[in-house]
């Protein structure tokens, strides 16, 4: 492994960090500039939506359910979703192109909501490595979940 190989692995989880708390905190627009231009997010057996905007359409409407169950679940004053990611591996790693996997759980106030694992080929695009395609698998999910019906 070279410093070139330690500062994009560096970036990638910076990129995975910056997705999960864009989404958290409903930034969709943040959320999206994770991508490129023409990036894919697929959830398996759910969606899939490429292009910036599309990303942005499509999960506003899935965003708005995970509000509204985290909402109806809260004890707080606000509704909580959290990302936590484990186990980020590299699957491999070029100048141009990065595969990567990791595990997730989503969190709510409450309880863990869903959880599954990311696939992902990360691009350099001036000086960040930004994700040209995003497989969301979900291997499972809570009783009531909304994320139960895109269940892999």
């Amino acid at each position: 492994m070279n410093v070139e190989h330690l500062i994009a692995r560096e970036l990638v989880r910076d990129r995975y960090a910056r997705y999960n708390r864009a989404g958290d905190k409903g930034r969709l627009v943040e959320l999206a500039a994770c991508f490129t231009e023409d990036g894919s997010l697929e959830a398996r057996n759910s969606f899939n939506a490429t292009g910036r905007q599309n990303i942005i359409d499509t999960l506003t409407s899935v965003s708005a359910e995970l509000v509204a169950h985290a909402t109806a679940a809260a004890t707080t004053t606000r509704p909580i979703v959290r990302h936590f990611v484990a186990s980020l591996r590299f699957d491999s790693i070029t100048p141009d192109r990065i595969e990567s996997s990791a595990y997730f759980a989503v969190f709510q106030a409450d309880a863990a909501d869903h959880w599954g694992t990311y696939r992902d080929v990360l691009v350099p695009v001036g000086d960040e490595w930004l994700f040209k395609r995003r497989l969301v698998v979900i291997d499972g999910s809570r009783p009531g979940s909304s994320a139960a019906s895109s269940k892999a």
